[in-house]
């Protein structure tokens, strides 16, 4: 199927970095992990746990993680309950797990510290292409693409004109690639060979160009600019710095097709009486309680389907995050 933008003139990738970080800087939210004294391990803690949940919920908690656990060090020795106390409503809390994995490994692997190399990144426990991209670009200043699903929505409504984004694609990173003015090494452009864009001018610098600020500024730009105007349901495109670049303004703004809306409401994730729901319900029980956890009673009385409370009891259980101890129930310990 041809893109709603076919008949139209190619995005002028030239004029994208200007006019996304003239708008970033003015309109760019002060969030915490942005300030420029931020640690790499409080970056990555935020990545993390902005996974699908909202910022204003995750702030708060950024905050007291890091005054109890500021190094990966400090989280490493921390007891597994507390870290799930800890995360609180947070929602997926296997995410905690993980972090408490990912701390141990950087402990081990690279002396406490958190690498800045994306395949090494990228084999911490829990971080997966994103993460590690993010952590890269916002730690220590990368220009490679960071691909989210705000990213995702900005470039297919720029350059391919459809107002959906549709679902992760393997070329996702070499498409916002070709929009940055410059691109340092990434494993997995490489392997699609995919360096630095056709307009990038090198300089002295080896393996560097005066284009790579520009370009790591105008990571952040497009995530911003799809978490604030370029929005899923309802983008503000008189606020947009790009509209006039836009293929799907200057396609009239096409609707999505019947099959596209049905595909996209497939792939919206319930809460309302799911199992996730009844999770919750659980680890929120268990991290109200004591040292001496809960009894199955009190379990039972949190959710009257007994098939999907069982179901969602013996998950966590696999999952590592609740533990029988006799014939009470407790966060592992």
């Amino acid at each position: 199927m041809n893109s709603p933008a076919a008949d139209y003139p190619a995005t002028n990738s030239q004029s994208l970095p200007a006019k996304l970080n003239a708008w970033y800087a003015l309109h760019a939210r002060d969030l915490p992990w942005r300030h420029p004294d931020t640690t790499p391990w409080a970056i990555l803690l935020s990545e993390v746990m902005s996974q699908q949940t909202p910022v204003a919920r995750v702030i708060p908690l950024w905050h007291a993680w890091l005054e109890r656990w500021p190094t990966p060090v400090d989280l490493a020795a921390a007891p597994t309950a507390e870290i799930l106390k800890m995360w609180a409503n947070l929602g997926y809390p296997r995410r905690a797990l993980r972090l408490k994995e990912c701390a141990t490994a950087c402990v081990e692997r690279h002396g406490g510290a958190v690498p800045s190399d994306i395949a090494e990144l990228e084999a911490l426990p829990g971080i997966g292409h994103y993460t590690a991209r993010a952590v890269a670009a916002f730690a220590f200043g990368q220009a490679v693409p960071v691909v989210d699903t705000n990213v995702r929505r900005v470039y297919r409504r720029l350059v391919d004109g459809r107002f959906l984004q549709g679902p992760a694609r393997a070329r996702d990173l070499a498409d916002v690639a070709s929009l940055l003015p410059h691109v340092d090494p990434d494993p997995r452009l490489v392997q699609r060979h995919v360096s630095h864009p056709p307009h990038d001018q090198p300089t002295a610098a080896p393996g560097r160009t005066d284009n790579a600020d520009v370009a790591n500024l105008m990571c952040a730009a497009l995530m911003e600019l799809g978490a604030l105007v370029c929005t899923a349901k309802s983008p503000s495109c008189d606020q947009c710095p790009v509209v006039e670049d836009c293929a799907w303004v200057q396609a009239g703004k096409p609707q999505p097709t019947e099959e596209e809306a049905t595909a996209a409401a497939r792939r919206v994730q319930k809460f309302e009486g799911t199992d996730r729901q009844v999770r919750g319900k659980i680890m929120g029980l268990l991290r109200a309680a004591g040292e001496g956890g809960v009894s199955k009673k009190e379990i039972d009385l949190l959710w009257t389907d007994t098939e999907q409370r069982e179901r969602a009891l013996r998950s966590l259980l696999d999952d590592g995050l609740v533990e029988r101890n006799g014939r009470t129930y407790q966060l592992p310990q």
